[in-house]
């Protein structure tokens, strides 16, 4: 009888302890070394527009829209796809919009290596100032996902982590109509959101539809757009 119950006490802790490391794996809000940036704390009517992976051959459409509505934002992009399509990830650079690093691999970096993360962050670095791209790198991790060692050398690398608080193509239920995801951001923006949207491929058409919809019913309730580090300046202390 005793073992039995040791042996359910010990099944308990292993189910606890693996929920409790999902959920800190799946954070928003809170990592073990360094700042996690899920929105700005700000009073300031400011909002960070931002795009992840790619670059790809829908590049030249996003700029062209951005272009149309003055607006810059921040390209978190991989360092795979940066190293086929350097001549995309240098109109980002030259259109004057913000460059982050979202992995080489888009690999999840949770139980990685040491080395495997540096690699994978490194090497998008170097990539990403290839673009002629000259501002302070950001990252955000694949699936929003990691734990302690990727934090711990983000720190060491003067890198903060750039999550967001508003992502309507990430909900099925909208994710099929531009309208419907802009009428998401604007029913749930706040001074200092991050919005992130997925633009890159074919099945992301309705993604780059929203942007001007997006762009502009948030400036009819009076927000400025930023890039990430324009943003991060408001930070509240």
């Amino acid at each position: 009888m005793k073992k039995t119950l040791f042996i359910i006490s010990m099944v308990v802790l292993c189910l606890a302890l693996a929920k409790g490391t999902l959920e800190l794996t799946n954070s928003r809000t809170f990592q073990f070394y360094g700042n996690i940036i899920p929105r700005v704390q700000t009073d300031e009517k400011i909002v960070a527009l931002t795009f992840d992976d790619g670059p790809t051959e829908n590049t030249t459409a996003i700029l062209e829209v951005l272009e149309e509505l003055d607006v810059k934002a921040t390209f978190f992009l991989t360092g795979n796809e940066l190293d086929n399509k350097m001549g995309q990830g240098k109109l980002i650079a030259q259109a004057g919009h913000e460059i982050g690093n979202h992995s080489y691999s888009h690999s999840r970096l949770v139980f990685k290596s040491p080395g495997t993360i540096r690699e994978e962050i490194d090497g998008t670095n170097e990539l990403i100032r290839e673009t002629g791209y000259s501002g302070d790198i950001h990252f955000r991790p694949p699936n929003g996902k990691k734990l302690i060692l990727l934090p711990r050398y983000l720190k060491s690398q003067g890198m903060h982590t750039i999550m967001w608080d508003i992502e309507p193509d990430s909900h099925p239920e909208i994710a099929d109509s531009a309208s419907a995801m802009a009428n998401h951001v604007a029913e749930n923006i706040q001074p200092g959101s991050i919005i992130l949207l997925h633009i890159m491929y074919e099945s992301r058409t309705e993604s780059i539809k929203a942007v001007p919809e997006i762009v502009t019913r948030l400036r009819d309730q009076g927000y400025e757009f930023k890039t990430v580090s324009e943003i991060l300046e408001f930070q509240a202390e």
